[in-house]
């Protein structure tokens, strides 16, 4: 595609119009997606993929309904027209190839599901995908595809055999020459016209040979010239040569789409172009150096046509022209790896194939990067995306409006939700000031004292009788650990994602609300480690087998014995202990789990209990099992279980720990 319609940004100065995205509504959107992969990069290439809404309601299209539209396009295209199918039978034995190739992807997975390993299924399905991905995205021109065949990982021996007896064939019939553009005006073209021609291609090769030497050629004089025969006004020489490129490659593919019988007369009209010596020789040059310099614009593609509808030159030389610029944009759209990839796109061009919506969209979807590094919700190292401290802190934010947005009031019963005014020291009562109060005199009240005693006119005399301090609650401070099942069986059961968004929510309740708490996390599979609070956005779980909690209380405990204040942890998991840390240091696995497993499990209890430290659980998907060796821990330590599912997780946990912030509170009014 040209150049010259490429999107190109400059300052918004209010008379603009299309600003529908904003970075909150964006990160809204990717929030989920960001949390359940922990990756950013791949978080937005989703968003992308699959659209989202703008902070108007208005539904962004994504790629994946761009690609589906232009595939539909040219499907259509070739099922409507007639241009011949040169290799009709080796375009469907290469259907067969990979047909038979799907067949086994499928009977492989299938065998993998019935074997009843959790572990090969998983793999395989894993595998299955990717290899059913690489057939979907198989080149819709014969070259390509034999080109992403030879790149194919294969599974069915007999695909791979197929598929070799092919290619050689394939090669064979493929080899074709090339046919200028030019050639639909032989009819019209005078012998002065065809010397013009000849000179045009001269100079167009001189200007290469020109600018490979580091010179300037003369673009201006060159389009005085010859400017009649490049309606597209190219601007400069790149564009230009571009143009000349989208030419040659289209009237190749023409040529290589054509049937035997098509391809011949054609071929004889070129050669009544081409009979002069030097003219066929300047665009087999240019041509040459055109594929050098363009090598991704499809020389070898080719269409099947299959309808009815016939072609004539003329026609067939726009169609063509259009299925190339459906090409590009379709390799462009699938190879966007980022949001600014799409600043590459012809706006104009994609909005004559894909229509407004979708041409908006992209413009929307180019900005997206751009918006958030303004607002400071991620940044641009070394080519890759990462969050910023802000744009952590707003994920939490949105997790944990996500999850009071679920909550009404009194929704368990006894627990009633007020986001504002928990846990802050201030009581919004005054008294008057005593020797030894903290000196937070409140203006108001003081003045108001002073009139009352003195009366009302200037200036106001203030005694140490007047001072009126504001009470203030005394400080309650928590130290909480999270303890976060990051085994395999979580994502597997759907309960990674909802854990996630809890512990972010939480964080960010914990740093907004009780800024003097402290709140540590600890990540547990086959063994246990500490997260940082900047780590926990890209945390993911482990592909691993084992339930380490007696590992997790032990770095648990570590770090709360640094904090002060009531103690607890609280532990979110789907599984039972069936990893532990022997006494020789190394890691001891065994499902079901043994006693050894339990038995260190329940001393690491024993020792958190011991250091005044409450564990509550919150279990997901319990089994019977799990239940019992829960409630041991209870009775050991005397904290509390709860049996929830993946919907409540966030409503128990929020809830319980408001609740137990209240508790402390009151009994210290109490006392």
């Amino acid at each position: 595609m040209g150049k010259a319609n490429r999107v190109r940004y400059s300052r918004w100065d209010g008379t603009q119009v299309g600003f529908d995205l904003d970075a909150t509504s964006i990160f809204e959107e990717i929030t989920d997606d960001l949390l359940y992969h922990g990756d950013l990069n791949s978080a937005l290439r989703r968003a992308m993929q699959s659209g989202f809404k703008d902070r108007n309601g208005e539904q962004v299209k994504g790629l994946r309904e761009m690609l589906e539209e232009l595939r539909r396009k040219r499907r259509e295209a070739l099922e409507q027209h007639d241009l011949g199918g040169v290799y009709d039978d080796i375009a469907r034995e290469l259907r067969e190839v990979v047909e038979t190739e799907r067949e086994a992807i499928d009977e492989m997975a299938r065998e993998a599901r019935e074997s009843g390993d959790e572990r090969r299924q998983e793999l395989t399905e894993q595998v299955a995908a990717e290899r059913h991905a690489s057939l979907d995205l198989l080149s819709p021109d014969l070259a390509g595809m034999v080109r992403d065949l030879e790149n194919h990982d294969f599974t069915s021996s007999e695909a791979r055999e197929q598929f070799e007896e092919l290619v050689e064939k394939l090669r064979e019939q493929l080899m074709q020459q090339y046919v200028d553009q030019m050639a639909g005006a032989v009819e019209d073209m005078s012998p002065e016209d065809m010397a013009r021609m000849k000179d045009m291609f001269a100079e167009l090769n001189q200007m290469l040979e020109q600018r490979q030497r580091g010179e300037e050629p003369d673009f201006d004089g060159f389009m005085e010239r010859y400017g009649d025969f490049f309606p597209e006004n190219p601007r400069d020489l790149d564009e230009l040569l571009e143009v000349m490129a989208q030419r040659m490659a289209a009237a190749q593919a023409m040529l290589n789409s054509m049937t035997p019988e098509q391809r011949a007369q054609l071929q004889a009209l070129s050669d009544q172009l081409l009979e002069d010596m030097d003219l066929r020789w300047q665009i087999d040059q240019l041509g040459q150096n055109l594929q050098g310099m363009f090598p991704d614009l499809g020389w070898n593609r080719r269409y099947d046509f299959s309808g009815q509808d016939p072609l004539d030159m003329s026609s067939a030389t726009q169609m063509l022209q259009e299925l190339g610029d459906i090409d590009q944009l379709e390799n462009l759209l699938r190879g966007a790896t980022s949001p600014g990839a799409l600043a590459e796109v012809d706006l104009d061009r994609a909005r004559e194939l894909l229509g407004d919506d979708a041409a908006r969209s992209l413009e929307q979807m180019a900005e997206l990067a751009r918006q958030l590094e303004e607002a400071g919700l991620i940044e641009n190292k070394e080519g890759r995306l990462e969050l910023t401290p802000r744009g952590i802190r707003r994920i939490g934010q949105n997790a944990l409006d996500d999850l009071f947005a679920k909550l009404a009031h009194d929704k368990m019963g006894q627990h009633q939700i007020t986001r504002l005014g928990v846990g802050h020291e201030r009581d919004f009562s005054t008294k008057p000031y005593e020797f030894g109060d903290a000196f937070n005199l409140d203006i108001g009240a003081t003045v108001r004292n002073a009139i009352r005693r003195g009366g009302t006119g200037t200036p106001v005399r203030l005694t140490p009788d007047d001072f009126e301090v504001e009470r203030t609650e005394q400080l309650v401070r928590s130290s909480t650990v999270l303890m976060l099942d990051l085994s395999l069986s979580m994502p597997m059961r759907d309960n990674f994602l909802p854990a996630k968004k809890v512990a972010m929510a939480l964080h960010s309740l914990i740093t907004s609300q009780f800024p003097r708490d402290y709140m540590g996390i600890v990540g547990f599979s086959e063994v246990a480690r500490e997260l940082k609070a900047e780590q926990l956005p890209e945390v993911s779980w482990d592909f691993v087998y084992g339930t380490n909690m007696q590992h997790a209380f032990q770095i648990s405990r570590r770090l709360l014995s640094r904090q002060t204040g009531t103690k607890q942890i609280i532990m979110i998991t789907d599984g039972e202990p069936t990893a532990h840390i022997s006494g020789s240091g190394e890691v001891y696995f065994n499902y079901p789990p043994v006693r050894e497993t339990v038995d260190a499990t329940l001393r690491e209890v024993v020792r958190c209990t011991k250091d005044g430290i409450r564990i509550n659980t919150f279990m997901l998907d319990p089994t019977p099992h799990l239940q019992d060796f829960i409630s041991k821990i209870s009775e050991l330590n005397k904290g509390r279980a709860f049996f929830t599912t993946p919907e409540t997780l966030g409503d128990y946990v929020l809830v319980d720990f408001i609740e137990q912030k209240r508790q402390l509170l009151r009994g210290r009014r109490a006392g």
